[in-house]
């Protein structure tokens, strides 16, 4: 697959991943992280907050691969 491609789908799936992460980790933060107490709440706040970086980093890095040559 070229990389121009790939770049495109993967802007796509990056868009439908932050929509997503971020309605998920909504639902998630205001039905059970509001029953924690404050510490477990900052805690969980942060990782809803940057666990994501994890699988766009990896989308990232299979997007920006270069091209096989024939």
């Amino acid at each position: 697959m070229r990389q121009r491609v790939r770049k495109l789908i993967g802007t796509v799936l990056m868009l439908v991943l932050v929509v997503v992460w971020a309605l998920g980790a909504m639902a998630l933060a205001q039905g059970r992280v509001t029953d924690l107490p404050w510490g477990w709440q900052t805690v969980s706040y942060v990782l809803l907050g940057t666990l994501w970086v994890i699988p766009a980093g990896l989308l990232i890095r299979w997007m920006e691969k270069p091209d096989r040559r024939s």
